[in-house]
């Protein structure tokens, strides 16, 4: 018996409306990289403000206290997501290695 490989083709959905309302939109296609890519550098911009407003709020720059707390806990969230996507990233790596061929 001969195994072919899976064939895997980009699907898109489109709808036209049958009274030309409908406006053709290309909205450009990110590669995983660089979704990856563009989300690093939003966790890293969280994690700069956050330390900007604890080094603030050291000083005694900062009037209203929960701003420093929301940036924080949205850095820390960031983070925490960043770093799951790795973990399952390297487990997916790792099953994947120890497939047999």
């Amino acid at each position: 018996m001969e195994l072919t490989p899976l064939q895997m083709t980009l699907v898109q959905m489109r709808a036209h409306s049958h009274i030309g309302e409908t406006q053709e939109v290309e909205t450009p296609v990110k590669t995983f990289g660089e979704f990856l890519v563009d989300e690093l550098k939003k966790t890293n911009e969280l994690q700069l403000e956050s330390d900007k407003l604890n080094a603030a709020l050291a000083a005694g720059r900062v009037e209203d206290i929960s701003q420093v707390v929301v940036a924080s806990q949205k850095a820390d969230l960031a983070l925490q997501l960043t770093l799951q996507l790795r973990n399952r990233a390297t487990s997916a790596y790792q099953e994947i290695m120890r497939m047999q061929v």
